[in-house]
């Protein structure tokens, strides 16, 4: 996500709507929330259940047990009682009446087996652990909600859910079925493939910022699957985009899965490459030639090419379960329609995507679960780890127009930011904000991070706009949250407030099972709070290193006076991290991320070009640190291209031999365009989708430099330092050894750096716009090999052993070196090895 400098503010007070809420320019800004979404204006709650087909399809899109207009209008009955089915905005909805009227023992589950029992007796039920729980022949049941009058648990079978009817709906009884603000229940001999939700009842009043309404089938937020549409960007019944969904209810004789005696590869942060990819996008285009393109299953065929490029840790974007329709709707410009296509916007934090697997909502989500175990098993087997990029700052919600699909429907003044007057502090800029320092978020949070690295063998989470990790939550109170009110923070806290221990990240970082894992921070909000550097970390803790691209952005293109800034961007930023006592490692260097220009984007354009968006091009971060060398976007001119790939090749070097952990963005690693969209979440297109057909034939020979250089660095020790790096290891240099220039006109860097592997390398960065004469530093006996050269085309951009007329290409460096001097161009980078005098 992007960062932006306006300051938060709650936003008004109204009646829920559809009406999406505003986002950030690197976060969607969407146009709405689809066709239909639930409404919360009521002030009852239940909980309820649904069952599904073993083996089926899935879901062809249900209803949701409330149709909602973008204007006021009224479900009404006729006069004999019974609701009828409504048409607003062009959406056929059943009110949740019809629906709750309908309750059965005995149930079609959807398949051959009609006249299945649901269950046997309702009983107590146990208050942990929350969600459902197979156990003693039964599932336990159990949800928080602290203002709840009363609770019932909805079951479905696929079928019924696809209607939009209950199949049984049980009221758990405060005296019974509740211990604190937890409530419980124990259904006994339940029936397979059944599928559950909540309706929960209570006050109704968005001043007090409470949105009890019983008219909402709430997903539970603790659900390991949930259900709703089986086929990605499919719509459900009558256009609707967002059918009721319903939670997994898990198996008494689930079978367990395979791990083939899987370990976590446990790599050493500094060793770490790191490669950002969309599950969807990596393998969706027909180019790709797998069996199941766009999901699960297409990565795993697709892993030989990530093992091959030489990254070892694959960081997914959002697959947790989100509603790609959430931004649904014509965009002319393109003759499509407008997708969530990046996936920031979850719905539930527990449940793996279900449409980014092949076999969709089967088994009532259960084979979507398998398929993302898979995926991890089979990249461990690779040697690569597995992070997850987890987004607890907000939720799909939004704000008080946004549907009620969950969290606000059974705690809002918990789950969320709330001002006095029911307004939602809005730090992510999507509508909301996740509260997360309160004492029940803090334990969801931790109880999600465990289940996917206990359950599901991931390795670690990039959090999203992790500054809100920071932030004090609503009603902040020191005794409540730690036990005591001593302490620097006080009582009185205002909310939002950055707090320098904040109780969740302090969780986290000392949590047994979650401090061995990677735990990296977007360390910076869309309400101007930008902790790079501060990030509290208690030892633990990366930060995607904005400074890092932002210094190498503006350099490498010519920027006057930042040699000395990017020479200790080089080293790791010490002057970010040293003083707080981490590591080179604690750096997550990039150049490029999914949001923003692609890296042939950045040398091809100076503004954002997102008229594909439909949105006037008004959408996307304006200042971009980009340079178009000469000419903007497409163009044939010869020295033009030479330049962009030069220039390509500089940030991919500067990016490998930097200390820290570097990310790669998918698609890099073949110059991947998409024609300057800096904002692209809408597209579930090519603009967006890897494109195999040119990665394979690399035409400019860019995927063979990225993929020899990134290997080249797993082989050197001395670009994967533990410690920043000393006088003992590193010398800086100009154009002349050891006299570095360090002037607001220095545009060329250099330094030389002991290698166990290759004795000693050297690097060098002319960022100029003339060339320069380069003298090597002098070792007797030695001379220095040219390894990489950005301003040679290929192969001999890389001089590997197996590239053809290697000898002849020395030949005519070779005056040159025995002279000690080497020729650098404009606005190029070169790599040295020192091997002995004699050995070329």
């Amino acid at each position: 996500m992007g960062i932006s400098v306006a300051p938060p503010v709650p936003t008004a007070s109204s009646a829920c709507s559809c009406s999406a809420p505003c986002r950030p320019s690197h976060h969607p800004v969407g146009s709405g929330f689809g066709s239909a979404a639930i409404l919360c204006q009521s002030s009852r709650t239940k909980l309820c259940l649904i069952s599904g087909s073993d083996g089926q399809s899935g879901l062809m899109g249900g209803l949701n047990s409330i149709a909602v207009s973008r204007v006021n209008q009224v479900v009404r009955g006729d006069h004999s009682g019974n609701r009828r089915l409504l048409t607003i905005c062009g959406v056929t909805g059943i009110t949740s009446d019809s629906a709750s009227s309908l309750e059965k023992d005995i149930v079609d589950d959807g398949t051959k087996n009609v006249g299945v029992h649901v269950c046997g007796k309702p009983q107590k039920g146990r208050p942990l652990p929350f969600g459902p729980t197979a156990m003693n022949n039964g599932v336990n049941f159990s949800v928080h909600s602290s203002g709840a009058s009363a609770i019932s648990l909805c079951l479905y079978t696929e079928a019924d859910l696809g209607k939009g009817v209950i199949t049984k709906e049980v009221e758990l009884n405060p005296q019974v079925n509740k211990t604190g603000d937890v409530w419980h229940i124990f259904l006994p001999e339940i029936a397979p493939n059944l599928l559950y939700g909540y309706r929960v009842d209570g006050k109704f009043s968005l001043e007090e910022g409470c949105c009890y309404d019983p008219k909402c089938v709430l997903v539970d937020p603790y659900a390991k699957a949930v259900i709703s549409r089986g086929l990605y960007g499919m719509l459900g019944p009558g256009g609707n985009c967002w059918p009721q969904m319903a939670g997994m209810v898990p198996p008494l004789d689930e079978e367990e899965f395979d791990w083939e005696g899987d370990s976590p590869p446990r790599i050493k942060q500094k060793d770490l490459i790191i490669y950002e990819m969309h599950v969807r996008g990596f393998t969706r285009d027909p180019s790709s030639e797998v069996e199941h393109p766009g999901t699960y299953f297409g990565l795993v065929e697709k892993l030989p090419h990530l093992k091959e490029l030489g990254v070892n840790c694959i960081e997914l974007m959002p697959t947790h379960e989100f509603n790609e329709l959430e931004y649904y709707a014509y965009n002319p410009v393109l003759q499509d329609h407008k997708m969530n296509f990046w996936g920031y916007s979850t719905i539930n934090f527990f449940s793996p995507m279900t449409r980014y697997a092949a076999s969709g909502t089967n088994n009532c989500g259960r084979d979507a679960i398998k398929e993302f175990k898979t995926l991890v098993r089979e990249a461990h087997k690779l040697g690569m780890e597995v992070l997850m990029d987890v987004v607890f700052n907000h939720t799909a919600e939004g704000n008080e127009m946004g549907p009620t699909i969950s969290f606000r429907g059974f705690d809002n003044r918990v789950y969320y930011m709330i001002a006095p007057k029911g307004e939602f502090y809005n730090y992510s800029g999507c509508g909301n904000t996740f509260n997360c320092n309160h004492p029940v978020v803090r334990r969801f949070i931790i109880d999600c991070l465990r289940y996917w690295v206990l359950e599901m063998h991931v390795d670690g989470f990039r959090f999203d706009l992790a500054s809100i990790l920071t932030r004090a939550s609503s009603l902040w109170d020191r005794a409540n949250v730690f036990g005591t009110s001593d302490g620097p923070e006080g009582d009185n806290v205002t909310t939002g407030t950055p707090l320098s221990e904040p109780p969740l990240v302090d969780m986290m970082s000392n949590d047994p099972v979650l401090r061995d894992v990677k735990l990296i921070a977007e360390a910076w909000d869309t309400g101007g709070l930008y902790q790079v550097g501060s990030f509290p970390h208690w030892g633990v803790w990366s930060e995607w290193n904005g400074q890092f691209r932002d210094t190498a952005r503006s350099f490498i293109k010519g920027t006057d006076g930042l040699a000395g800034l990017f020479a200790q961007c080089l080293c790791g930023s010490p002057h970010l991290y040293q003083e707080s006592g981490r590591k080179p490692w604690h750096s997550v260097n990039f150049v490029t991320a999914h949001d923003g220009f692609t890296l042939a984007d950045l040398v091809s354009y100076n503004e954002k070009h997102n008229e594909a968006n439909g949105e006037n091009n008004n959408d996307g971060e304006s200042h971009n640190a980009s340079w178009n060398c000469g000419e903007e976007g497409d163009t044939n001119s010869l020295p033009v291209l030479r330049l962009r790939q030069r220039q390509m090749r500089n940030f991919m070097l500067a990016l490998m031999v930097s200390q820290g952990v570097p990310m790669i963005t998918m698609g890099d690693e073949y110059a991947h365009t998409k024609g300057g969209n800096n904002n692209s979440y809408c597209h579930d297109n090519t603009i967006n989708y890897f494109q195999w057909d040119q990665k394979d034939t690399d035409a400019q020979g860019f995927y063979r430099f990225c993929r020899l250089l990134v290997n080249f660095r797993r082989q050197s020790d001395a670009l994967c330092l533990g410690e920043f790096p000393t006088a003992e290891k590193l010398q800086w240099h100009g154009v002349l050894p050891n006299t570095p220039d360090w002037s607001e006109t220095s545009r060329f860097v250099a330094f030389s750096l002991v290698d166990s592997q290759a004795k000693e390398l050297y690097v060098a960065f002319n960022a100029g716009h003339l060339p320069t004469l380069v003298t090597l530093p002098e070792r007797p006996g030695f001379k220095w090999f040219p390894l990489v050269d950005t301003s040679k085309g290929p192969p001999y951009d890389f001089l590997s052993d197996d590239v053809k007329y290697r000898t002849v290409v020395l030949a005519q460096t070779a005056n040159f070196l025995n002279c000690n001097v080497y020729p650098m161009l404009s606005y190029s980078s070169i790599l040295f090895l020192l091997v002995s005098e004699n050995e070329f």
